[in-house]
């Protein structure tokens, strides 16, 4: 099976058309509501309503009734109680809540408005739905190693057919920062560090929580995040500061926000970050200027937790009535969890700090966003407690967390084809993760649990495999006389397999790492079992990148089987038997050592570089001890085939300004097993009129090869695949040369060419 192309120019193309739902008479009314052509229900409401029933519908709570991991991820914060906030709901002091305890609170809560408030107005149901509902799939950035927008458009799916099974209209999802620096936390949420793949991603999983229509009750309302450049903090620090140029934001950050807003997203989520000394949830040019004035955005804007009132310990807000104000006229619409919005807006409208017609205009983007969602029709749309149990865990969801766990595995490292294994070798699987109801999932998860996950042994035993478990060690913590169990183990072994790596707690928020290792005591057991001289397979559980060294690093074969979710351990156990083959790839560099990042394929040339097939030289931009380069790349990924690149064609050496080129190259399998390759096409501008990267990827196939087989893949370049952000800050580019490759990953070289952009 050869599958077509994914190319810069299609998704730009595809994105062009909205969903099926775009051209329905509500977001019609949506999409012209700045010149007040709503529905006229919608406007008589703003007419009826008082100053704090509008700043009611900006107010959006933690549930006081909440989730199970919902506490801990989102504490309320006010310290109300469950029958307090019902109050405020009826009391019309709420639009809605999140992270809540399902159907049942949400069925008892919109009764309470529906019979009890005065507007009647139905309450929203928002939760962080980030990588599946009860049934959980790989966290996102495993999921983009499969380099399938498809699955992640199917995993959204099935996560909206589940939540909003449970209540749930909107979630807080997905999460499309560009992320560079392995040492932030929430690298684990988005689709990595490349621009074109995120935009992919951004679409795909965007389409997949929308599907057809919005007022589905299998549907929920997306909300692309965080809104802007969260993914570029200062030292990967959470919550830090952000400093770069217009040009790299441009290019790089808001792409995928413009291509998950053009699949249909209507709302987006302010990050917690400044850029550039503004904060984001005061910055009118990013909010206003940019999102409304220049792309034309017609949907809702709310702060992340608490983001309105950080902007007192920024420094750039007096006190939480300054920070309500600078917050709201930036363009932030809805306040989240601090209650600002409820306690100031109708006073600073009051005393003429913010214009009634501006929170108009606000309360209107939210009471449409309601009217889409299918709230004013039914607002029981998506309450139903009998179903809410219905939808969770079918076959068919299970079937797919299986799927997307073992296109998101990426084999790293395979030294003379050490994997599969056989399950007639005896195994001592070695390590913390090795066995056990935890760590299973991944983070950011509110409602699914660890123990509805399949665990190691039990996928093992599944498989037919021959294993003993030992730990070792905790995952942070020596554990007395763990290493000489492991090496005991080891010793009555055919072939070790290290379950090692990052507890899911140890990436998501809050969880920036100094030192992108594996945790000492992992090292330390790996380090003892490697004197064995056994073969090692290494599965490496990790969020982000992470910087591997000594008997982890030069272990026989390498897995990166990330944090996969509710099916993970078994499909886990489908690789490593060879039940399927390998077909992830990398979608961040793994570097060789933490003092790299922030390391990312797409780097600018400088005016010293230092080619990587060439022996090093003085005053080179170069490291004293580890190459300017990645241990394993962008787009690395090994299959159980034995692929190789060959005879580059090209229909001409000239690109017409308005014409196409037609690229191909030959992919030969002369392995002994079926592999899935992706082929990746990369390009570099030679000569432009600002520094530009060294490579960047334009489009890949997947390509279905059997033993023996060699297939042909074609790819299609015009000037759209070819546009940067120049000095006029205008997006273009000039006639001249540039590089192409067909290669395995951003660093391999594939076959090369070059060709002639002519001028127009």
């Amino acid at each position: 099976m050869l599958k077509k192309p994914v190319a810069r120019r299609s998704i730009i193309q595809a994105l062009g058309l909205m969903t099926a739902w775009s051209a329905t008479p509500v977001r019609a009314a949506l999409k012209s509501m700045d010149a007040k052509q709503t529905p006229a229900f919608i406007d008589k409401l703003i007419q009826r309503m008082t100053l704090e029933e509008k700043a009611g519908q900006l107010t959006i709570m933690a549930a006081a009734w909440g989730g199970s991991h919902a506490t801990a991820l989102n504490p309320p914060g006010d310290g109300k109680g469950f029958d307090d906030q019902l109050a405020d709901a009826a009391a019309g002091r709420l639009t809605g809540v999140f992270n809540g305890g399902g159907a049942e609170m949400a069925l008892r809560m919109q009764k309470a408005v529906m019979q009890k408030s005065r507007m009647k107005i139905p309450l929203l149901f928002a939760a962080d739905v980030i990588h599946g509902f009860r049934t959980i799939f790989p966290i996102p950035l495993a999921e983009a190693s499969s380099f399938d927008p498809d699955l992640a458009m199917r995993t959204a799916r099935a996560a909206a057919f589940e939540a909003s099974g449970a209540g749930i209209d909107w979630t807080f999802a997905p999460m499309v920062d560009i992320a560079r620096d392995q040492r932030w936390g929430r690298v684990m949420e988005g689709a990595g560090e490349d621009v074109y793949l995120g935009d992919l991603f951004a679409a795909a999983r965007t389409r997949g929580f929308q599907g057809e229509s919005l007022n589905s009750d299998e549907s929920c309302l997306a909300c692309p995040k965080h809104f802007a450049a969260y993914g570029a903090v200062e030292a990967g620090l959470d919550y830090n500061h952000v400093d770069m140029s217009m040009r790299t934001l441009r290019e790089v950050y808001l792409p995928p926000f413009k291509k998950a807003f053009e699949a249909g997203a209507m709302t987006t989520m302010a990050s917690f970050n400044d850029i550039n000394g503004v904060p984001s949830t005061e910055n009118h040019w990013l909010l206003t200027e940019l999102l409304r004035d220049e792309w034309g955005f017609t949907g809702m804007v709310v702060s992340d937790y608490t983001g309105d009132q950080e902007l007192i310990a920024h420094g750039v807000a007096a006190d939480g009535k300054d920070a309500a104000r600078l917050a709201f006229l930036a363009g932030v619409d809805m306040s989240m969890q601090s209650d600002l919005y409820y306690k100031h807006l109708p006073d600073l409208v009051r005393g003429g700090a913010i214009p009634e017609e501006k929170v108009d205009m606000s309360v209107r983007r939210v009471l449409m966003i309601k009217a889409m969602l299918g709230l004013f029709d039914d607002p029981f749309l998506r309450i139903k407690p009998a179903r809410e149990k219905s939808r969770a865990f079918l076959p068919a969801n299970i079937a797919l967390s299986r799927e997307a766990a073992r296109k998101s595995i990426v084999l790293l490292k395979n030294e003379g084809d050490l994997l599969p294994l056989s399950t007639s070798k005896k195994i001592a699987v070695i390590g913390p993760f090795a066995d056990g109801k935890h760590d299973l999932i991944g983070g950011w998860v509110v409602y699914g649990t660890d123990q509805d996950a399949v665990d190691m042994p039990t996928a093992l035993r599944a498989a037919g495999a021959d294993f003993t478990v030992t730990k070792g060690s905790d995952v942070e913590k020596p554990l007395e006389g763990g290493i000489d169990a492991a090496v005991a183990a080891a010793q009555a072994a055919d072939v070790v397999v290290l379950a090692i790596g990052e507890s899911q707690n140890m990436s998501g928020e809050a969880q920036s790492r100094v030192d992108i290792v594996v945790p000492e005591p992992q090292q330390a057991v790996a380090e003892a079992v490697a004197k064995t001289g056994k073969p090692i397979v290494v599965l490496l559980k990790n969020g982000r990148g992470l910087a591997l060294k000594g008997a982890v690093r030069d272990a026989a074969a390498i897995l990166v089987t990330w944090q996969l979710g509710t099916q993970g351990s078994n499909a886990i156990a489908d690789i490593l038997f060879g039940a399927h083959g390998p077909s992830g790839r990398l979608p961040i560099s793994l570097p060789y050592a933490t003092g790299q990042e922030p390391y990312y394929y797409a780097h600018r040339s400088t005016g010293r570089p230092q080619p990587a097939d060439q022996p090093r030289e003085p005053y080179k931009a170069q490291y004293r001890t580890v190459p300017n380069a990645a241990l394993y790349p962008f787009g690395h990924g090994l299959t159980y085939g034995n692929i190789a690149y060959s005879d580059l064609t090209m229909s001409s050496a000239d690109l017409p300004w308005d014409g196409t080129i037609e690229l191909g190259a030959t992919i030969t399998n002369s392995g002994k097993r079926a592999a899935e390759e992706t082929a990746q096409l990369y390009i570099h501008d030679v000569v432009a009129n600002v520094t530009r990267p060294v490579r960047l990827l334009t489009a890949f196939q997947k390509v279905q090869l059997a033993p023996g087989e060699s297939k042909k893949v074609r790819f299609s370049i015009t000037r759209q695949d070819l546009l940067y952000i120049g000095l006029d800050m205008k997006w273009g580019v000039e006639p001249g040369a540039f590089d192409v490759w067909i290669a395995p990953s951003a660093q391999a070289e594939g076959v090369k060419g070059s060709f002639t952009l002519q001028g127009g």
